[in-house]
Parts: C-alpha cells; sequence; structure tokens
C-alpha cells in the first residue's frame, strides 16, 4: 500500500465529542477533509450544530448530537445516533472537556490562592473527574459497543478510538488545577488498559497529549488574555502555543490505516514542555 493512500478515511464514519469548538472542532474538520462522514457532538447544541452545518456546506458529509458525556445515556444515545445514520462507527475521538480552574502557581510565577489543595473547591474537583475522565470510560464503553458490531454492519473489523488526554498526565502542571492533573492521569492509564482489552477485537484505542493549545477551554482564558498566552508562549521550548490545526495530521495518523500497528500508545504534542519549561517558576 502506498504511504499516502493509507491515511484516507473515505468511506469510513467518525464520532467527535467536545467538537463544537477547539480541538474537537479540529478532529472533526481532520476528518471531514480526509474523507470520512462526521457526527460532531457537544454539550453546546447551537455551536455543534453550527460547525455541522458549517462542514456541509463546505462540501463535505456531517451531522450533529447534544451530548454531555459525563451522562452515559446521552453518550449511548449520541453513538446510537451514529450508528443508526451511518450503519457503523469506524472511529471515536474521545475528547470532550473541561477546564479544572487555576493551579497552586499563576502563569507569572507567583503562588495562586484559589488553586492550593487545602481550599480547592470539591465541586470543581467532581465535575472535572466526572468530565475529564468518567466521561472518556463513557465514549470508550459506547465506542467499544458499537466497533465490536462493525464487522456484521459494515465488513469492517474494529476500529479506531482516539482519546485526548494531556501531558498533565506525564508532568506537573503547577498552572493547571489538580483535579485536571488527576483525571488525565487516569485517562493514561485507562486508555492502556482498553487497548489490551480490545486488541482482541481489532480496535485500537490510542491517546493524544497535547500541550498548551489556544482553545476555549476555561471559557477562553487565553484568547481574552494577552499577557496570559505570553507567559505560556515564553515557558514553551518551542517558542509559542500552538493552534489546534498542528494537531490534525497526527489525528489522522491515530485515526486512519497509517497507524494500523498503533495501540496503547499516549502520544505527545506539546512543544517540548515535557521537557522542563524554559523559565522557571518562582514563588
Amino acid at each position: 500500500m502506498k504511504t499516502l493512500d493509507q491515511f484516507d478515511v473515505s468511506g469510513r464514519s467518525a464520532l467527535v465529542t467536545g467538537a463544537a469548538s477547539g480541538i474537537g472542532l479540529a478532529y472533526a474538520e481532520c476528518m471531514a477533509e480526509a474523507g470520512a462522514v462526521v457526527t460532531l457532538t457537544d454539550i453546546d447544541a447551537d455551536g455543534a450544530e453550527r460547525e455541522a452545518a458549517r462542514l456541509v456546506k463546505e462540501g463535505y458529509e456531517a451531522r450533529w448530537a447534544v451530548c454531555d458525556v459525563a451522562d452515559l445515556d446521552q453518550v449511548t444515545e449520541a453513538v446510537d445516533g451514529h450508528v443508526h445514520a451511518y450503519g457503523g462507527l469506524d472511529i471515536c475521538f474521545a475528547n470532550a472537556g473541561v477546564d479544572a480552574g487555576n493551579g497552586f502557581w499563576t502563569p507569572e510565577g507567583k503562588r495562586n490562592p484559589d488553586g492550593q489543595i487545602d481550599v480547592y473547591d470539591p465541586a470543581r474537583w467532581h465535575r472535572s473527574i466526572n468530565v475529564n475522565l468518567t466521561g472518556v470510560f463513557h465514549t470508550v464503553r459506547e465506542a467499544a459497543r458499537a466497533m465490536k458490531r462493525n464487522e456484521a454492519n459494515t465488513g469492517r473489523r474494529g476500529g479506531s478510538i482516539v482519546i485526548t488526554s494531556s501531558n498533565a498526565a506525564e508532568v506537573n502542571e503547577a498552572i493547571v488545577g489538580v483535579p485536571y492533573m488527576a483525571a488525565k492521569a487516569g485517562v493514561k492509564h485507562f486508555m492502556r488498559h482498553a487497548a489490551f482489552e480490545l486488541a482482541a477485537y481489532g480496535i485500537r484505542v490510542n491517546a493524544i497529549a497535547p500541550g498548551p493549545f489556544v482553545t476555549n477551554i476555561g471559557d477562553g482564558w487565553v484568547k481574552k488574555n494577552p499577557q496570559a498566552k505570553q507567559a505560556w508562549d515564553e515557558l514553551c521550548p518551542l517558542g509559542s502555543m500552538a493552534e489546534t490545526y498542528q494537531i490534525k495530521p497526527l489525528a489522522l495518523l491515530l485515526a486512519s490505516d497509517a497507524g494500523s500497528y498503533m495501540t496503547g500508545s499516549h502520544v505527545m504534542i506539546d512543544g517540548g514542555m515535557q521537557l522542563g519549561p524554559i523559565k522557571p517558576l518562582n514563588d
């Protein structure tokens, strides 16, 4: 098989959670651009509908569904709707996530009183775990259920599940809220277990671990605060935060036959942040 042919996902279907903006939207665009039909799901129904309509207007086949990944019934309904529309599920991006609030440092290197463990809001902890970890379990659970039926439904065995993790699963991020760190570390190990279990069914499970990307997470605080973005840019060995289009080639690798021998991989894409910040954070 020729190299570039392995990246072609024409004739396949993909579902993306958290697809109304940011990295999830980049995944959905990537799948459509590479030939797949796509379902965009998000808790933001208006955003998912708007972006699906834009993709259709641009000549791609896309649909949308509202979905809070913390609610298993909503995830089941979204996956079942996708299978009903397209006959099966070949690719699933378990991407939806929420900001966990401030860490114990500010980007400028000062102690943040609201981010300390001893005063951290338990409600924020539970919401972060429910979406960022339990929501991934819900999505992978339902994707695996659908993909096990693919051979009977579509003649294609297995499928590819791609989870959005974080470099926070690998390194300490003082700027990031503590429940986000815990959730993403859990996501990494859950991904490895799911990959181990589902390999027998031809279902590959991998994770993308982004570092500092400019997205709408945390109400788009980086976009709204140039000083915060500058602080992140100065911390990054490659010199700047990433834009979401930069994640598309890696997403396509893992989703397509180009990644056919990859499962259980936790792939970092963080501008070198796992190597350490360029300038130290000082109290």
